[in-house]
C-alpha cells in the first residue's frame, strides 16, 4: 500500500503522516546517540520503531542522508576519538568500550572516517594537545569531527 492510500484509510494527511514518521526516526537517532556502546543493529532499531529493517533504512537515509548503521558507526568513532585523546586506554579497550566487537572492523571504519588508523590518531592528538591547550573542548571536538559517508580527505597525488 502506498503512503497516500494509508493516509486515506486512516483519515490523516500526508503531511501529518510525514511528521509522525520523522518523529519516529528522531527517536531512532536519539536511541543510537544514547546506546551507541550497546550491541545495536538495524533489525533491533527497526523492531523498536515498529518498522521493517528495509523501511527504516530507506526512511532514515532519506531523512538524514545516511543509513542507520553508518550513523551508529560515526557516533562510535566520535566517542573513540575522544577516548584516544585521553590516552589512558588501549585501542583494543576503546574498541570494545564504544560497542564494536571486532578490532579489525573498528580500525577499518576508523580509518575510513578519520583518515588515519586509531594508533596514529592517538599520536597526532597527543602532539596537538600541546599546541591547542587554549582551545575550548567544544571547538576542538567540532573541528576534529569525523567525516561521514567514507569521505575522509585523501591527499591528491601531485603531478610533476
Amino acid at each position: 500500500m502506498s503512503r497516500d492510500t494509508i493516509s486515506l484509510m486512516t483519515g490523516t494527511s500526508t503531511d501529518e503522516q510525514r511528521l509522525r514518521d520523522l518523529a519516529v526516526l528522531r527517536r531512532v537517532r536519539d536511541r543510537i546517540d544514547r546506546e551507541y556502546a550497546q550491541p545495536l543493529d538495524v533489525e533491533a532499531l527497526a523492531r523498536g520503531a515498529h518498522m521493517s529493517a528495509g523501511h527504516l533504512s530507506r526512511e532514515f537515509r532519506r531523512a538524514y542522508g545516511e543509513s542507520p548503521y553508518s550513523y551508529l558507526m560515526t557516533r562510535r568513532i566520535e566517542r573513540a576519538m575522544s577516548l584516544l585523546r585521553r590516552g589512558d586506554l588501549s585501542v583494543t579497550e576503546i574498541c570494545f568500550a564504544v560497542g564494536c566487537s571486532s578490532l579489525g572492523t573498528f580500525s577499518t571504519r576508523f580509518r575510513e572516517l578519520v583518515g588515519v588508523p586509531p594508533s596514529v590518531f592517538r599520536r597526532q592528538a597527543a602532539a596537538a594537545s600541546t599546541t591547542t591547550s587554549g582551545i575550548p573542548a567544544c571547538v576542538a571536538k567540532q573541528a576534529t569531527r569525523p567525516v561521514r559517508n567514507r569521505e575522509a580527505r585523501v591527499a591528491e597525488p601531485r603531478l610533476a
